[in-house]
């Protein structure tokens, strides 16, 4: 298992795809947890709303929140209504990470701006072979990000569906699709 302070650092895919947020733009950190990305994120310049259902580790993110523009709310997201249905469009990044709620996915694509970037990663098929979560419900199909983006209209900058290591072996899928087009260019999209 993985240590506290392991996961306490932001995501490789994250960290690679921020860039793509346009200067001072708007994100949602969904199942923020602790808030290391939401942390991050708002470190580099964003105004950040981080949600997830965990009182507890919300708390440990308001005691890190010290000036930072981090808004925090606690909510059900696996309740019986989508408590962001009223965020349409509000949101220039959609970053999500060890997360994964099948009955919500397909309303993430509309919390977007257009030229909003979804920046999604989480446990894939095969994981169980790792540990937990082994549960197909919360782990990945191959290929379902890539579907999941072809469905809704978003274009995908960068995906793969890997063994990752670090910071516990685990089977990956992770998605970088955009919402329209780029606003501007990005030295990001010429690197190899």
């Amino acid at each position: 298992m993985p240590t506290h302070a392991s996961i306490a650092h932001p995501s490789d895919w994250v960290m690679r795809f921020c860039p793509l947020i346009p200067e001072g733009g708007r994100v949602l950190d969904l199942a923020a947890g602790s808030g290391r990305h939401s942390v991050y994120l708002a470190k580099l310049g964003f105004s950040v709303l981080a949600v997830d259902r965990d009182a507890a580790a919300l708390k440990t993110l308001a005691q890190l929140n010290s000036g930072l523009a981090i808004e925090i709310e606690q909510l059900d997201l696996e309740g019986p209504a989508w408590p962001l249905a009223d965020r349409s469009g509000l949101f220039d990044a959609v970053v999500v990470t060890n997360y994964l709620y099948r009955p919500y996915l397909p309303l993430l694509p509309d919390l977007l701006a257009e030229g909003g970037i979804l920046i999604y990663e989480t446990f894939a098929q095969g994981n169980a072979a790792f540990g937990k979560p082994s549960n197909p419900d919360f782990l990945l199909q191959r290929g379902e990000l890539l579907d999941f983006a072809a469905h809704h209209g978003l274009h995908v900058l960068a995906y793969s569906d890997l063994y990752q290591a670090e910071p516990k072996p685990a089977m990956v899928q992770s998605v970088c699709a955009v919402k329209g087009v780029l606003k501007g260019r990005h030295p990001l999209q010429f690197q190899g």
